[in-house]
This record gives C-alpha cells, sequence and structure tokens, in this order.
C-alpha cells in the first residue's frame, strides 16, 4: 500500500522530524557534558604534617603506634622512599614548597620572626602553588599553619593566592594548641575558653572543620586545598578525649615540667612562644599523631561522601624531622627511621621525609617509588598534571612519570640545601652520595662530610678521604647553587 503525503500528513511528518533532530541534539549534549566532566581537571589536597619523622608513621616502620588511615594512602597509592623537604625547619620549608624553588633561590630561607606576630614575608613577587592553581580555575583554600607573612603584608596567604586561609598565621603562636584565636582570611576568631589561662578548645580541630567545610562547599568545581597540620608539633597536649585515652598509661614515662627550659604553663605567668608540661609525654606525642591519623580519615571520608574521591589527587607529607622540644623523644620512638639527625641537621633524619601520593586510576595501588624528589618538584608536577607551563625559575622536575609508572622520569642532577644558622650548613645530594658541611661560615673548605646512601642511609661512614674527586664536585655545586640573599645571608 503506497503512503499518499496529504497537507496534514506532511505537517505531521516535519513535526515528527524537528522532535527527533531535537532529541539527538540534546543526546549529543549529554555526550559533550559526560566528556567535558571526565576531562575535569583534578581537585588536589596536599597535607603537610609538622615535625612529623620519616619514621612516624606505620606504613613506614613504626613499631609504638599505628596509622591505619595515612597508611591507606600507601595501599591506594605511592609511597615514596627517597622524598626529601625544602628545608629542617619550618619556614623555608614552606617557602620551598609554595615557589619551587630550592633553598639557595627560594625567598624565606630561615624562620625570621616579627615583632607582636607572624613571620618575614614572602616577597609580593613570588610565584606560589596556590596563584599557578587559581590561575588555572581552581578555587585555593589554606587551613593550618602559614608562617610566610603576616595579615595584610604581601606574604599574607589572601594576596599570595589563596582564595580562604585559616588557622594560624604565626608560627611562633602555633606553639600551642589552645590560642586565644586564629585567622579566617583577614579575621581574627577568637576561640571559645582560649585566653592563656584557660585552655578549653583545641585549635586543630577548628582548623579541620573549616578543611571539610571547604572541600564539601567546592565539591562540584576543581578545588586546591592546602592543608598544613601543626600536629605533632610541640608543645605536647591533646584533649583528654577517647584518642588520648587509647595511649594512657601504655609507655614508660618522664614527666615533662616547668622546671625545664622554654617550658610555661597555661595560666597568668604563662609564656606564649614556650610550651606548657605534660606528665605524659610519650602518650601526648602518640595521641597527637593518631589525632592527625583520624583527620586524614575524615578528609577521605568527606571525599567519597561527596562522590568525587576518584577525581582527587591527595598528597601526604612532612616539613622537616622529628623534633626533641617539649618533652618529646625521637629516639624513643625512632621516630627517625634509623636516619641521622633530627629537625634543623641537614643529615637524613632531618631532611627525609614520608610522601604518599592517591591518585585513582592513575597511581597503581600499593606501589612504591625510590624516585628521588623534593618539595621544589611539587609545582611542576602539578603543572604537568593540569597541562600548564612551569615557572621558569623553578628548580624542580615534574615526577608525573613516576606517579604514572611511565619510563621517561627525568632525574635531577642534585638536590641542594643551605641552612644559615649555627654558623651555616650545607648540603648536596648527587645520584647515591651525600655531601655535607657544618660551620661552613668559618670553615668553607671542611671538614666535609661524604656518604653513600645506598651502602650507608644512617651516614654513618665518612668516605670523604677516599674520593677527593666527588667532594671537590660536591664543593663545586655549593659555591654555584645559591644565590646571594640579603634576608639570610652565608
Amino acid at each position: 500500500m503506497r503512503l499518499r503525503f496529504t497537507p496534514k500528513l506532511s505537517f505531521l511528518f516535519v513535526i515528527s522530524l524537528l522532535l527527533s533532530l531535537g532529541a539527538c541534539k540534546e543526546e549529543a549534549k549529554t555526550v559533550t557534558a559526560t566528556t567535558a566532566n571526565t576531562e575535569q581537571k583534578p581537585n588536589i589536597i596536599y597535607i603537610l604534617a609538622d615535625d612529623l619523622g620519616y619514621g612516624d608513621l606505620s606504613s613506614y616502620g613504626q613499631k609504638k603506634f599505628e596509622t591505619p588511615r595515612i597508611d591507606e594512602l600507601a595501599t591506594r597509592g605511592m609511597k615514596f622512599t627517597q622524598h626529601y623537604s625544602g628545608a629542617p625547619v619550618c619556614a623555608p620549608a614552606r617557602s620551598s614548597l609554595m615557589t619551587g624553588q630550592h633553598t639557595g633561590h627560594t625567598p624565606i630561607r630561615g624562620n625570621k620572626e616579627l615583632e607582636g606576630e607572624g613571620q618575614t614575608p614572602l616577597p609580593g613577587q613570588s610565584l606560589t602553588i596556590a596563584e599557578m592553581l587559581k590561575k588555572a580555575g581552581y578555587t585555593t583554600g589554606g587551613f593550618g599553619k602559614w608562617g610566610l607573612g603576616f595579615i595584610g603584608t604581601e606574604g599574607d596567604p589572601i594576596a599570595q593566592g589563596f582564595d580562604e586561609f585559616y588557622g594560624y598565621n604565626c608560627q611562633r603562636m602555633a606553639h600551642r594548641y589552645y590560642p586565644p584565636h586564629l585567622w579566617h582570611n583577614d579575621e581574627k576568631v577568637l576561640l571559645e575558653g582560649n585566653d592563656w589561662t584557660k585552655a578549653e578548645t583545641y585549635a586543630p580541630d577548628k582548623i579541620q572543620e573549616a578543611t571539610l567545610n571547604f572541600i564539601e562547599a567546592n565539591k562540584e568545581k576543581p578545588f586546591f586545598a592546602y592543608v598544613p597540620f601543626i600536629l605533632p608539633h610541640a608543645e605536647l597536649i591533646s584533649p583528654k578525649d577517647s584518642i588520648y585515652e587509647k595511649f594512657k598509661d601504655q609507655y614508660e614515662e618522664t614527666p615533662y615540667t616547668e622546671e625545664n627550659s622554654y617550658t610555661s604553663d597555661y595560666g597568668p605567668d604563662m609564656v606564649p612562644q614556650e610550651y606548657s608540661s605534660t606528665l605524659q609525654p610519650h602518650a601526648s606525642f602518640a595521641s597527637m599523631v593518631y589525632r592527625m591519623d583520624v583527620y586524614v580519615g575524615q578528609i577521605l571520608d568527606k571525599l567519597d561522601e561527596l562522590g568525587i574521591a576518584d577525581n582527587t589527587i591527595v598528597m601526604f607529607t612532612s616539613d622537616n624531622g622529628p623534633h626533641a622540644e617539649g618533652g618529646a623523644d625521637p629516639e624513643f620512638f625512632n621516630s627517625g627511621g634509623g636516619l641521622r639527625g633530627i629537625k634543623r641537621d641537614l643529615y637524613e633524619g632531618g631532611i627525609r621525609s614520608p610522601f604518599l601520593v592517591v591518585w585513582p586510576n592513575k597511581v597503581k595501588a600499593g606501589t612504591i617509588s625510590d624516585h628521588v624528589s623534593a618539595f621544589w618538584d611539587l609545582m611542576p608536577t602539578l603543572a604537568d598534571i593540569i597541562k600548564v607551563d612551569v615557572p621558569a625559575n623553578s628548580d624542580g622536575i615534574s615526577f608525573l612519570p613516576t606517579l604514572l609508572s611511565q619510563d621517561d622520569q627525568k632525574q635531577h642532577q642534585y638536590l641542594y640545601w643551605e641552612f644559615s644558622i649555627q654558623n651555616g650548613r650545607k648540603a648536596v645530594r648527587k645520584g647515591n652520595w651525600k655531601g655535607v658541611i657544618y660551620n661552613f661560615n668559618k670553615q668553607p673548605q671542611g671538614p666535609f662530610e661524604l656518604y653513600n646512601l645506598v651502602d650507608d642511609p644512617a651516614e654513618t661512614h665518612n668516605l670523604a678521604d677516599q674520593h677527593p674527586e666527588i667532594v671537590t664536585e660536591m664543593k663545586l655545586i655549593m659555591e654555584n647553587a645559591s644565590e646571594e640573599s640579603e634576608l639570610f645571608p652565608f
């Protein structure tokens, strides 16, 4: 039977055709939207512990307590065994991280305090990771300890690329866990019940709350969350809750009292930048690391709850080696993981850091890398991930090929550190060799120490006399790797 196209039938046919085309167009829109969603830049969460040693995580050998949620990062992602901080103390480590430069180039190379509150500001012309990511369309937030410039200076976090900051602007104030205030951008936020005489509101809990709120508020767009915990920096103090009870009376203890130097308790005569005493310093330290582990778990759970875990990179590391202030006992906990030195040292125990990276469907679960990397590599790595140009003055090398288990990973010619305290210290790592010199300002030619880190990771056998040609090469690097700094002169 032949169908005749009457005017009415023709009209219906045209309407049907238009509806079909519309449906195809909507389907194409859906496919395009799905593709765009799939190609969305990954969220980035960078967690920085404070004074956590290389051996303070159970995934790195800690035996006195466990860190199950941080260890989960090692299970779900990549564990680095030769990753280094930018410096052996707070401010220069953070400057190195933020600018992608080692301490021979980064503007802040030591802890230099301002009167009242705050530290020497990062210069306004410095390009930070936060600025790079913000320019690429990221919402940026920092939650924890800053230490690179007080409110209103050019080093203020909201002047250095952060849309939001909540926490301690001043690292000296961060000596105390019950301060009277924190900062939310340029607003001073008073903490209930805290006035230096009373200690009711535990500041890390408030900072954690702000971190989780930021993640939730930005779940539908790319975000960068920089989370520099103050845990487990001295002072050694924890709320007397279930976390503390878990470790109370678990260890032999020597009370740390006000009779010790640089110690004063909350009360009318307390000195804010000092540390409080503690009856159970071992239990306090273990509970602080465990509390940080709980915080990390809460961040991971929040990502799962929001359905964004698969498109979020989570990184965890520490700013330098373990401290020995306020009653801390790195020897008891083997916090250095068998490495020589602690905070302020340029031996491995002062600068080698645990480093864990999770990136679902990109980084293979349960992998271990011995790639030699450092804080100043983060900027070029993130630039590589989001496909933007690496700043020309960066000292770093992208370790993205390592994360993706590719074979084209570039290697550093050398890693360099300098630290101007106690007559000056310098260190170089080149291949398997590590060169260290202390008292550089008094004796720039030595005594020089040389170690083979493959055979001697604990740096116990000085081989300088046996390899004079390597010593000469190391000294030449030390002479040429650094630009003079008026603020932090050598």
